[in-house]
C-alpha cells in the first residue's frame, strides 16, 4: 500500500492534478464577504482520498515543499481569474509551519512574485494550523516576524483541536484565530462550548485579535455565534467550497441581518431600558433619603 501511495503522490505532483476551491469567510456584523479560504482538491482518481491524506503522504515522503508550491501556485492562479474587477477580498492560504522558514518558500512570496497575479501582500493571510508540530520555535517566531514586516497577516487555524493552542497564540500573536469546527458544532446546546467561545471573544477584544468561527452549519449555531460577538464565520451554512467565487445567497444575508437586528434591539432596547430604570430608581432613593431622612 505504501508504494501505491507514493506513486499516487508523485502522479499528483508531477501532473499537477490539483485544483483550488474557495470558501467564503463572512463578516458576522453585516453579512459582507471578508475573504476566501483557498482549499486544494485532487482532480484525478487516486489511492489518496482526501487533502489530509495527501499532505501526510507528502510529509512522509519528503515532498511537502513540491506539494505546497503546486497548491500555492494553483491558488494564486485561480484567484487571479477573479481579479477583473480586481479581487478586493482577503485570500486565506494554508501553510505548513515547517516550510515557512525555507528560503525557497520566502522567494515564492516576494512582492515581485505576487505582482504577476495582481495581489498585494496585505491581501494574503497565512493560515498556520496548531495540528502541525513546530520543532524550532525560535526560528519560527523569527519567520513570523519576517512575514508580518512584509505586510502579510497570520491566522492560527484549528484553534482548540490540539493541546498547544495557547502557547502558539502567545508565540505568534496572530491577526486572526480560527476556532476549530468541533468547538462550533452544537454550540447552541452545549454550555461548555458556549463558555469557551465566550472566553475567546473576551480575549479577542483585549488582544485585538479577530475570531473566525469555522464549521457553522445551522441557523441556531449562527445565532449563538453572533450573539457571543464573534467577528467572522465560515461554514456550509454560508456556502460550500466552490471553484467559482460568488456572492452568498440572499437568504443567508437576511439571516445575519435579522439576528444582528434582534441582538441590537435587545442590547440597545431592553438592557438599556433596564439600566436607565435602575439608575433612576437608585438616584430617586438617594435623593429621597437625603431630603426626608427616610426610605421612600
Amino acid at each position: 500500500m505504501s508504494d501505491k501511495i507514493k506513486e499516487a503522490l508523485d502522479y499528483v505532483i508531477d501532473n499537477k492534478k490539483i485544483k483550488t476551491v474557495f470558501q467564503p469567510i463572512i463578516c458576522l456584523r453585516n453579512g459582507s464577504v471578508y475573504g476566501h479560504e483557498a482549499l486544494s482538491r485532487i482532480t484525478c482518481e487516486s489511492e489518496i482520498k482526501n487533502p489530509d491524506m495527501l499532505f501526510n503522504a507528502a510529509i512522509k515522503y519528503n515532498c511537502l515543499w513540491q506539494l505546497e508550491l503546486l497548491c500555492r501556485t494553483k491558488a494564486l492562479e485561480a484567484a487571479f481569474i477573479f481579479m477583473i474587477p480586481p479581487y478586493s477580498k482577503k485570500l486565506f492560504i494554508n501553510v505548513n509551519p515547517s516550510i515557512m522558514h525555507d528560503e525557497t518558500f520566502k522567494r515564492g512570496f516576494t512582492k515581485d512574485f505576487l505582482r504577476q497575479y495582481n495581489i498585494d501582500p496585505k491581501g494574503i493571510i497565512f493560515e498556520i494550523t496548531e495540528k502541525n508540530v513546530i520543532t524550532d520555535i525560535s526560528s519560527f517566531k523569527s519567520t513570523i516576524s519576517y512575514y508580518k514586516n512584509q505586510d502579510y497577516s497570520i491566522a492560527i487555524d484549528d484553534a482548540g483541536s490540539g493541546y498547544s493552542g495557547l502557547n502558539l497564540i502567545s508565540d505568534v500573536n496572530p491577526h486572526f484565530i480560527k476556532l476549530d469546527m468541533n468547538l462550533i458544532r452544537g454550540i447552541n446546546n452545549d454550555r461548555l462550548k458556549y463558555s469557551l467561545v465566550k472566553g475567546m471573544v473576551e480575549f479577542s477584544k483585549i488582544s485585538n485579535i479577530s475570531i473566525i468561527a469555522e464549521g457553522i452549519e445551522t441557523y441556531d449555531e449562527l445565532e449563538t455565534i453572533i450573539n457571543l460577538g464573534v467577528q467572522y464565520g465560515q461554514g456550509y451554512y454560508f456556502q460550500r467550497p466552490e471553484e467559482n467565487i460568488r456572492d452568498i445567497d440572499e437568504s443567508v444575508l437576511k439571516s445575519i441581518i435579522e439576528i444582528n437586528s434582534k441582538k441590537n434591539h435587545i442590547t440597545n432596547g431592553v438592557t438599556s431600558s433596564i439600566y436607565i430604570k435602575n439608575l433612576a430608581r437608585f438616584l430617586y432613593n438617594k435623593l429621597f433619603k437625603r431630603f426626608f431622612k427616610t426610605e421612600p
